[in-house]
């Protein structure tokens, strides 16, 4: 994996829809203030918040924080993300963008206009489009690496055999190639076979762990704290995880974060940078950015990564 160390990074889904902007630029502020780094957004957020029907909101809101902050822009890396965004509002999947050689230059030059940059970053593919060849995404992620509109690119839910091929391919055509991976992975687990309600979300797995290990690849997670559920009694953890082994995980949980003063959300997020993994954060206030950051100063030992393992 990665050698860097993790980092938190600020999920912006919302800026834009249900965060409005003053809200949004508030958490910007305090992300970047307590050292935070990496924002993520897509050109797909958040079609399915925006009366418009199309996405675009949130890349616009971090361009308007960009240039009401002189010198905001050395302070991030920007990552956002092309393949979900719909053509025809109101019609998706049916009209999604895809990575066709053209849907990706179009829509990175559409996204460097919203953000109000000259530069990616890292640009994701979204998710897997097979109704085009993989050669033909491949060459054009590369191309703009080389052209200078992307520094990095990544797979976001893509199965681990399908970006090493990718990789394969990059290497082939003399491009850059696919240098990050972004799932969905927190501290619980569903049940083993069991689908996701969110059919477009793909499940870290250990291929995805073994692939990112032995090729030096960055691993980033997402619904990373269950959209609040290990913390909100209104917001319980879906069906799928309704097993034994998630309630003995959320004892070993509570005694851990008692053990180490720190909060349930905390834990979660210090076991995964523990990992070497960069856990993607969405928040819509101020204070739940300040106590996710505050993961950065728990330190896990081996002795409570055994207990979280045995309690699975």
């Amino acid at each position: 994996m990665n050698t860097t160390d993790p980092q938190i990074v600020l999920g912006t889904m919302d800026f834009g829809t249900r965060v409005d902007r003053d809200r949004a630029f508030a958490i910007l502020d305090s992300f970047v203030a307590a050292g935070g780094v990496w924002l993520d957004t897509a050109n797909a957020y958040s079609f399915w918040a925006d009366p418009s029907g199309v996405g675009g909101a949130s890349e616009r809101l971090i361009g308007a924080w960009l240039r009401a902050r002189p010198g905001a822009r050395d302070a991030v890396r920007i990552a956002t993300k092309v393949r979900q965004n719909p053509l025809i509002p109101h019609s998706w999947p049916e009209s999604a963008e895809g990575l066709s050689a053209r849907a990706i230059h179009v829509g990175v030059k559409e996204s460097l206009g919203r953000l109000g940059v000259d530069h990616l970053d890292l640009l994701w593919a979204h998710a897997e489009d097979r109704t085009v060849p993989l050669e033909e995404t491949v060459g054009a992620l590369g191309e703009l690496v080389g052209q200078g509109a992307t520094l990095r690119v990544g797979a976001a839910n893509h199965p681990a055999w399908r970006v090493e091929r990718a990789r394969s391919l990059a290497r082939q055509q003399h491009v850059e190639p696919l240098t990050a991976l972004q799932l969905r992975h927190s501290l619980v687990q569903p049940r083993p076979l069991t689908p996701l309600a969110e059919s477009a979300h793909r499940m870290l797995t250990a291929e995805d762990l073994d692939l990112a290990r032995s090729e030096g690849l960055a691993v980033w997670s997402y619904t990373s704290l269950m959209w609040g559920s290990y913390v909100r009694a209104d917001k319980p953890l879906p069906q799928t995880y309704d097993h034994p082994g998630t309630t003995r995980v959320l004892a070993v949980l509570d005694d851990v974060a008692g053990e180490l003063s720190a909060t349930r959300n905390q834990i979660v997020l210090a076991w995964l940078m523990r990992q070497g993994i960069d856990p993607l954060v969405g928040v819509s206030r101020v204070e739940q950015i300040e106590e996710a950051l505050g993961a950065r100063h728990v330190r896990l030992g081996d002795e409570h990564l055994a207990r979280f393992a045995e309690a699975r």
